[in-house]
């Protein structure tokens, strides 16, 4: 009978302990702090923009944006997920004044700025590029939490670039709400970044 009665007392109190780490983890999650402001991790970056002037994490506020990483020598995921952000946009109704689509290279040795404007431009007019030298690029890799490195043939001109393939919903007060996984469903795409724009 005793044994039953502590085998009964430790499983009310291991009942209790359990409860009680339940309800700390649903207050932590109540009351977190805000996501960091200023794209995923909050770190600064300032990269030339070809549009003009230099782009800065202050700049993500304002308009929601679509930001991606990748390179103009890409041979598929960055022509298709450009291809996809703008035609998701035009199927919404959207431009360029409600949400912008922003292109930032991490292959600085070969993107040079003219390069990339005339890369991304053939998707949208609007579409944004940024470019950095590799200083400038790996902080805003790492504001973005994004990784990058060179494949294939690295000592050659013609070297790929493995690289995050998500793109990045950022809201108008330049918080990062969530991302876009490559190749992902439209229908899912479109409702993401129709809550992005609402807000």
């Amino acid at each position: 009978m005793t044994t039953n009665k502590t085998l009964r007392n430790f499983r009310i109190v291991l009942w209790v302990l359990v409860a009680v780490a339940a309800l700390g983890a649903t207050a932590l999650y109540a009351f977190r702090p805000p996501q960091r402001p200023l794209g995923v991790t909050g770190q600064d970056f300032a990269l030339a923009s070809t549009k003009g002037g230099t782009f800065t994490q202050n700049d993500l506020q304002g308009t929601p944006s679509l930001v991606f990483f990748g390179y103009t020598f890409c041979p598929d995921v960055c022509p298709t997920t450009l291809a996809e952000t703008t035609a998701w946009r035009a199927q919404l109704g959207l431009d360029a004044d409600d949400l912008r689509i922003i292109f930032v290279t991490v292959d600085p040795e070969r993107d040079t700025a003219e390069a990339v404007k005339s890369y991304v431009e053939g998707f949208d007019p609007s579409v944004i590029g940024l470019v950095g030298d590799l200083d400038q690029t790996a902080k805003a890799k790492a504001a973005f939490g994004v990784f990058s490195e060179k494949s294939g043939d690295v000592d050659s001109e013609f070297y790929l670039v493995d690289h995050t393939a998500l793109t990045f919903l950022i809201g108008a007060d330049g918080r990062f709400q969530g991302t876009i996984a490559y190749e992902e469903a439209s229908d899912t795409a479109l409702g993401k970044i129709e809550r992005l724009v609402k807000g």
